[in-house]
Parts: C-alpha cells; sequence; structure tokens
C-alpha cells in the first residue's frame, strides 16, 4: 500500500475528527480512503456524462448535415421549448 503524508485545512482535519467520533469511521486512514473513492467514482460519472454528451452533439451535428430539423420561428421559441421541457419531465429526466 502506497503511503504519502498530506497537509489538510484546519477545517479538513476537524471534519476526520468529527466523523471518527461520531463513529461513522474508526480513524482517519478510513475517512480519506472513502474521499477518495466517492471522487473517483464522481468523475467516472462526470467522464461518462461527457461522453454521452459528446455523442448528442455528434448525432445533432449529423441530423443538421441530412437536414434532419425543424426551424422554430423566434416568436413560438417559448412555446416549443415549454412543449419540450414537459416532455422531458413526463419522461423523468
Amino acid at each position: 500500500m502506497a503511503t504519502r503524508n498530506i497537509v489538510l485545512t484546519s477545517q479538513h482535519g476537524e471534519f476526520i475528527d468529527s466523523v471518527i467520533r461520531a463513529g461513522d469511521y474508526q480513524n482517519a486512514d478510513e475517512v480519506i480512503r472513502d474521499a477518495l473513492g466517492a471522487l473517483q467514482q464522481r468523475r467516472e460519472q462526470d467522464a461518462r456524462k461527457v461522453e454521452g454528451l459528446s455523442t448528442l452533439i455528434r448525432d445533432g451535428e449529423k441530423a443538421l448535415e441530412e437536414g434532419d430539423f425543424t426551424e422554430i420561428d423566434g416568436a413560438d421559441l417559448e412555446r416549443f421549448l415549454a412543449a419540450l421541457a414537459g416532455m422531458l419531465r413526463t419522461r423523468g429526466t
């Protein structure tokens, strides 16, 4: 196992002490490992979101190139966006 020396802010140190006192963790090592695991998980989720957005952008660009789109008049834009938002809410997105 790798050993690292780190310097924490007093706020972080107090937080670590408080979760140990609360009985959530037995020692600072457990707290730090859990925090790093959460960071790793968040970064992986972010990477998946970016890939999903990149796919949507590529799909949109392709649709534009192929003429597969609907033009919306500026006066109808708010109504169109409201309808779109309603559809997304219905889908649970």
